[in-house]
């Protein structure tokens, strides 16, 4: 599972107020919920596009720090999807999954990259640093 931050100076619940009809429209039916860090994140089990296999994604609520949007996407094996013909849903699936990230966190692909990169360094301090 995936954690995502929103750019500074916004808010999850701003971008999208209704969390549950924006995944639908991205992603398709709910099927139902899943409990991770204290929260219900919605569950689609039949995803529209057919290289997602499950889609786990909502709001993880941290009290005094902003929400964050946490998103799980579990892909079908790409010769399996070819194999069933739906090469040009692949491309789709990436479109899908960026924009419905960028929609909710107003952060592109390229910053949404740098960001983890910088959280990964910071989590890296050397043992002797205090």
């Amino acid at each position: 599972m995936r954690e995502y931050k929103m750019r500074r100076g916004e808010y999850l619940e701003d971008r999208i107020e209704d969390m549950e009809a924006t995944v639908e429209e991205y992603f398709g039916p709910i099927s139902g919920t899943e409990a991770y860090n204290d929260t219900e994140l919605y569950v689609v089990e039949d995803p529209d596009n057919p290289v997602f296999s499950k889609v786990t994604v909502g709001t993880v609520e941290y009290g005094s720090k902003k929400d964050k949007l946490a998103l799980d996407i579990e892909e079908r094996p790409a010769e399996e999807v070819i194999a069933e013909g739906h090469a040009e849903a692949a491309e789709d699936a990436v479109a899908v999954k960026n924009d419905f990230l960028e929609s909710a966190t107003g952060r592109d692909a390229k910053s949404r990259r740098e960001s983890m990169k910088r959280s990964v360094e910071d989590d890296e301090v050397p043992d002797d640093v205090a």
